[in-house]
């Protein structure tokens, strides 16, 4: 019986602890025009995906931050629950998830990566 109260309370930590990175997420994207979530950060990305995100946005000339998630671990499993998407980077633009590396590098092929960021940029 007891094991089960600790059950319980385990739980409900868990879940308040995922509300608070939740807030603490959307707090970071609704703050900042272009932010990407990598591993690693801008200057020595810790992989290709990343890497690649990086060069994409640093091509266009455009102000952006980065969140490297190896840094803390609620963060990096934290926002693979905020965009419902499982892979790491993750790139948001004027606050709205576009996509992982994958996205990115198709949008920027077609031009439609840097329109998006023309209006992030200028909101």
């Amino acid at each position: 019986m007891m094991s089960e109260d600790f059950g319980e309370e385990d739980s409900f930590g868990a879940r308040a602890m995922q509300e608070r990175t939740h807030a603490e997420l959307q707090e970071m994207v609704s703050s900042h025009n272009i932010l990407a979530f990598i591993k690693g950060n801008r200057l020595m990305p810790q992989c290709g995906y990343s890497g690649t995100l990086v060069n994409i946005l640093q091509s266009l000339s455009v102000p952006f931050e980065t969140v490297d998630v190896l840094a803390d671990e609620r963060i990096r499993q934290g926002i693979k629950d905020f965009s419902n998407w499982p892979t790491i980077p993750q790139l948001y633009l004027g606050g709205e998830f576009i996509g992982g590396a994958d996205i990115v590098i198709e949008l920027f092929q077609s031009g439609e990566l840097q329109e998006m960021i023309e209006v992030a940029a200028a909101s």
